[in-house]
């Protein structure tokens, strides 16, 4: 019970960040350029919330980000007693796509010191199938990170600058 109440009061206040990070470049055709092999763009959707005992959503956050087949998309949720960094790295083949979901948990339990836990699972995917992530496993409350994955189209490459210095 002392548990759970502490970890709703983490959750409440889970409003402190969410970072979301992938590297490309693009050029025309919807592909991406990477150490010399193209490969398809890929967008990865990102909804991080919180939910109560009830199933309510107390906290959200989305994301979109473009990669490439084997490049994670990484984020991190910073709470007051609670950090989660996870890496989500999506896998094209032609036998089935999947995506490698790798998880870290830290809590800080008061008076029992930080827990550490750690999760990597692999998970059969389609286009535009929404997959569900539990990083505290589905305990209540909850956190929540739903991770979709699409083909880039050329209506939502970025432009691309034309210059060869380090482009990030």
């Amino acid at each position: 019970m002392i548990r759970s109440i502490s970890l709703v009061s983490l959750l409440c206040f889970l409003a402190g960040s969410i970072s979301v990070s992938a590297q490309e470049r693009h050029n025309a055709g919807g592909r991406t350029e990477q150490s010399g092999s193209i490969r398809r763009a890929l967008e990865v959707t990102i909804n991080a919330r919180v939910l109560d005992d009830e199933q309510t959503v107390i906290w959200s956050q989305d994301e979109k980000r473009t990669t490439i087949p084997g490049t994670p998309v990484t984020i991190k949720l910073v709470g007051s007693n609670l950090v989660v960094a996870a890496q989500f790295t999506p896998y094209i083949r032609r036998q089935g796509s999947v995506l490698v979901a790798q998880g870290q948990i830290w809590i800080d339990n008061k008076g029992n010191g930080m827990s550490y836990y750690t999760s990597i699972q692999t998970i059969p995917m389609d286009f535009n199938e929404p997959i569900y992530f539990f990083p505290l496993g589905t305990s209540d409350p909850s956190i929540e990170i739903i991770i979709t994955v699409n083909p880039q189209t050329n209506a939502n490459l970025p432009e691309v600058s034309s210059n060869t210095g380090n482009e990030n």
